[in-house]
């Protein structure tokens, strides 16, 4: 008998050192990153502030959340924006700016600092990414974007992943339409349009659905955490979304648009070459209200598109159990004008163009649901994920963590500078300055009503002298 009770004990106690071996190992495991990169995305939710918009997942996900209701991106287009988010560093000003990168690496010429995705690897994280996460949507060049001997990142991904469905290749899927759509000559695509169907019958369908499968594989490797980073393409140009969006913004009252008139003097203002080389019916949206309310409502029908792929990947990850150790981090990759200055599209350095939604959530956090308006920028993603899970934060990083600021929100935050090809720009809790390489200079008060549409410079020049001496200390 006496035999017997030992072996129960023994076992008793090699069970209990076998659970508290499982629970240490599970508890030691760094938290896992989701990265959801929106296309095109302003702050256009009602989360932050634009009431007619339904946006139900992003803004439950927001209640426990913080929200930077003050994010700017460092460039107002989206092969710039990415390459900040993903380097940590702010780069050239095109679209190519990955590839530049990507030359540097393949011929050895200079030591080039690795990549976040690339970083969180080297610290044992798997990495993959799905969808539009650099510029081009699954990461590769070619004439149709699938060239697997032209990587926009490399070294990044442990996985880049770029579902094509009916529309054939990458490079479909990004200008495409419904049911297998394809952009050849803009000016043969409508702008906008709106389809009965469900969310498959548009390239984000089959993005999401991809990364659903991918966080579900992922969420059952035990021993590595993820780096899943997850790429919609709307709102994105063209307007499309299938007609259950759209109508809900048949009956919707827009608001006014704010200052719509061309700006006068020297600006970075734009013709919207992007937007009108489209089909537009021989309509002008600065000079049609319908029409101008038309384009309105279908950007909305796609953000409120966007925000469905997003609360499938976010029930996805709660279905696993995954959500409980994994931060995720909502972005988008820069604003867009909705008629703001006369402009519809971004590549401007006005507010419309660089003011874009930021929302984080980490496991444990105290301040849920929670706004900040401390001004930050795209470059402080990098550092702020290193710092949340704790691992070496490089030190060619040109960002700053925002860890304080989700431990305080009432803390301060800083300067946010943004870069074209033509000037660069310097946003303060209270101005903005647009240095033109000229030497021209826009100054803005945005404590006055007038904000972005009065140039102040010359009435203040020792202000425009000091934020030119901080623009040029960051940018060198």
């Amino acid at each position: 008998m006496r035999v017997k009770q030992r072996l129960l004990f023994f076992y008793l106690i090699l069970s209990l050192f076998a659970i508290t071996n499982c629970q240490r190992v599970q508890v030691s495991k760094k938290p896992n990153v989701l990265l959801i990169c929106v296309d095109d995305l302003r702050p256009e939710l009602k989360s932050f502030g634009a009431e007619y918009i339904s946006s139900p997942n992003i803004d439950a996900f927001s209640e426990k959340s913080i929200k930077f209701q003050k994010h700017f991106v460092n460039a107002p287009s989206c092969g710039p924006s990415r390459y900040t988010l993903l380097t940590g560093q702010y780069g050239p000003t095109g679209n190519n700016a990955f590839f530049t990168r990507a030359n540097e690496i393949n011929q050895g010429t200079q030591k080039v600092n690795k990549s976040m995705p690339e970083w969180f690897k080297k610290h044992g994280y798997t990495t993959v990414s799905v969808g539009k996460v650099s510029h081009y949507p699954g990461g590769r060049g070619g004439n149709n974007w699938n060239d697997s001997t032209k990587i926009e990142i490399p070294n990044a991904w442990d996985k880049h992943l770029m579902p094509v469905a009916e529309w054939k290749h990458p490079r479909g899927m990004m200008h495409g339409l419904a049911n297998g759509q394809i952009r050849v000559k803009p000016s043969d695509m409508d702008v906008f349009e709106t389809v009965e169907g469900n969310d498959n019958i548009y390239p984000d369908g089959a993005i999401t659905d991809e990364a659903v499968k991918q966080i579900r594989m992922l969420a059952n490797n035990k021993e590595n955490p993820f780096f899943l980073a997850f790429g919609i393409i709307k709102p994105h140009l063209p307007f499309g979304a299938p007609k259950s969006y759209f109508d809900k913004y048949n009956d919707v009252e827009l608001p006014e648009i704010e200052h719509p008139q061309k700006p006068k003097g020297k600006t970075t203002w734009h013709g919207s070459v992007e937007f009108m080389k489209y089909n537009r019916w021989s309509k002008n949206p600065n000079t049609d209200t319908d029409f101008a309310n038309d384009v309105r409502r279908h950007y909305a029908a796609c953000v409120s598109y966007a925000d469905a792929q997003v609360g499938k990947i976010l029930a996805a990850l709660k279905s696993t159990g995954a959500d409980k150790n994994t931060i995720v981090v909502l972005w988008g990759d820069h604003g867009w004008h909705l008629g703001e200055h006369a402009i519809w599209g971004k590549h401007s350095l006005f507010e419309e163009s660089l003011h874009a939604p930021l929302i984080i959530h980490y496991p444990g956090m105290k301040h849920e649901g929670v706004n900040t308006d401390a001004i930050i920028e795209t470059v402080d993603i990098f550092p702020t994920l290193c710092d949340l899970v704790e691992i070496e934060i490089p030190e060619y990083t040109q960002g700053t963590s925002l860890k304080e600021l989700l431990v305080v929100p009432s803390a301060d935050g800083h300067n946010a500078i943004a870069y074209n090809n033509n000037a660069s720009t310097i946003r303060t809790s209270t101005h903005r300055m647009i240095l033109h390489k000229d030497g021209f200079v826009e100054l803005y008060d945005h404590t006055t009503i007038e904000k972005e549409t009065k140039n102040i410079a010359k009435e203040h020049p020792e202000l425009v002298k000091q934020l030119k001496n901080k623009l040029e200390g960051k940018l060198h």
